[in-house]
């Protein structure tokens, strides 16, 4: 094992062009193997030599050490690919990790904002000079549509409606969705559009970016990104929030109003609806939080 396993980190890098710090992953999680196995036979085992009971018995020693599931799904997944590698070059003929499950993977609860927190967000651009009319109709947008941030800086001119009160969204490949638009979002908007400064070089037309910089060209993910930090200080909120804080939170909220979990898939743009789920717990946690401060009897 000791010496398939450079072998093995050469082809990564060189055959399949890892990164460094994968490399260092692999190397971190197949010599710990190795040194669970010297420990429990006393020896070097070759990879031939490797049952999936012995694979076994070190992920339930992982388990023991009390290591995250996600890592030892990662560390599952290292074995796997080292196998795959020595059957190939005949060091071994079978693959002891195919057999493994992974253990269930941990899924932590999206960090939500309270509706009184929210408000303190959307209100804190200033309404008096144009960066601060378009920061406002970004975060009330955000949180009225739902909208992950890649589709928020992807909306044009021609997918407002404010008649109708929606807005074209393009999601995750490609895929449009129609969202409705609260006569919050649409008033910020209407303030915000008069005031931006355009590149003379971008199209007129209804393909135009609706979201500008500075620079008068389309805004940037990252570019929202820096603007929410700058008025999550002003606001005094938790340094977890993030743009998609304000998605976790419109999906939240409209389950603690009594909106039913299809409704709010389609509204997210979920293909699956397990992805939309993890919400009911948010809403869940939500009430017992409530519950526990609220009721005389609850502890």
């Amino acid at each position: 094992m000791r010496s398939a396993i450079p072998q093995f980190l050469q082809y990564l890098a060189h055959e399949r062009n890892a990164s460094d710090l994968t490399i260092k992953a692999y190397r971190e999680d197949l010599f710990g193997l190795v040194e669970f196995l010297e420990d429990q036979r006393g020896s070097t085992p070759k990879p031939q030599d490797l049952s999936p009971q012995d694979l076994r018995g070190y992920q339930a020693a992982l388990q023991e050490a009390d290591y995250a599931r996600n890592t030892i799904s990662r560390k599952l997944a290292s074995l796997r690919s080292f196998y795959r590698f020595a059957q190939r070059q005949e060091l071994a003929t079978t693959n002891p990790a195919s057999p493994l499950r992974n253990p269930r993977r941990q899924r932590k609860l999206p960090h939500v904002l309270s509706g009184g927190e929210v408000n303190r967000i959307l209100k804190t651009p200033p309404t008096n000079d144009p960066n601060g009319l378009r920061d406002r109709a970004i975060l009330e947008t955000l949180y009225s549509a739902g909208l992950r941030v890649s589709e928020l800086v992807g909306l044009n001119d021609g997918d407002l409606d404010f008649d109708q009160q929606i807005i074209r969204v393009r999601g995750k490949g490609r895929k449009e969705r129609m969202s409705p638009l609260g006569s919050f979002a649409i008033r910020a908007l209407r303030r915000y559009m008069p005031t931006r400064n355009r590149d003379p070089k971008e199209p007129q037309s209804p393909s135009a970016a609706t979201f500008l910089n500075r620079f008068g060209r389309r805004l940037t993910t990252r570019s929202v990104g820096r603007m929410l930090e700058k008025h999550i200080q002003v606001a005094g909120l938790d340094t977890r929030t993030s743009p998609h804080t304000l998605r976790h939170s419109f999906a939240t909220h409209l389950l603690d109003a009594g909106a039913d979990i299809r409704s709010v898939q389609e509204l997210l743009g979920h293909k699956s609806l397990a992805t939309t789920q993890i919400y009911t717990h948010v809403s869940a946690a939500n009430l017992l939080a409530i519950y526990e401060k609220g009721h005389p009897r609850a502890r």
